[in-house]
């Protein structure tokens, strides 16, 4: 059964990272509308996603007759022509998109898109860049940025905190940081608590500021 259209999404550009992002939504049960204003493009998308049509969506009539105004979820992956990008975002607006996640290929292009009223700016490269960045050093597992000044960070138990619950590590009291979830080597990710006793081999994701994070995983190595 198709969900209703305010549980679909419309995702504007279909290029690596728009492909990327409609393809998971539609493998996690989403409905998609696509549209890109590359009849190749859309041809090759035809069939992968639920619905992919050649349009200009710098054009509000095009978008009118699509029905965008019916969505509530829109991402503007455009990336290159930073115009389009620009114009489009500002079209869902006036159009009345609750929820609009708008690709930026730099500072200034997130800046404008925000003032002309994107809810979301994602900065794809950069952030993916930053990730590798972190997880590169070898110090952690994985590195993932939550917020402008919180990060999470998934690495191998510290020795030092092996054996004994977690309350008596002082990762809080040291760093400031949380331990919010334990995956023991044979076992499920579970909720640490504050008795949570970390074994030899346990994965543990790691809450906190940025900073805080970072001091943590240097005290790592």
């Amino acid at each position: 059964m198709a969900q209703p259209r305010n549980e679909a999404v419309v995702v504007i550009g279909m290029g690596r990272f728009g492909r990327a992002l409609a393809l998971e939504l539609v493998r996690e049960g989403t409905d998609v509308l696509a549209i890109d204003s590359r009849p190749d493009l859309v041809a090759r998308m035809t069939g992968k996603l639920t619905h992919v049509v050649a349009a200009d969506s710098t054009d509000l009539d095009s978008l009118r007759e699509l029905g965008i105004p019916d969505f509530r979820r829109a991402v503007v992956a455009i990336g290159n022509d930073i115009q389009a990008s620009i114009l489009t975002t500002s079209l869902l607006v006036e159009l009345g998109i609750p929820a609009i996640w708008a690709k930026a290929v730099n500072e200034q292009h997130g800046r404008i898109l925000r003032r002309v009223g994107a809810h979301h700016v994602v900065f794809p490269e950069h952030d993916m860049g930053e990730r590798v960045a972190h997880t590169v050093q070898g110090r952690m597992l994985d590195y993932i940025v939550m917020d402008a000044d919180f990060a999470m960070i998934k690495t191998v138990a510290p020795a030092a905190t092996v054996g004994i619950p977690l309350r008596g590590t002082n990762i809080r009291q040291t760093y400031g940081a949380t331990v919010v979830a334990v995956k023991h080597a044979d076992g499920d990710f579970n909720y640490a608590t504050m008795d949570t006793v970390l074994r030899e081999g346990d994965l543990i994701f790691v809450f906190g500021r940025t900073a805080q994070i970072e001091k943590f995983a240097a005290d790592l190595s």
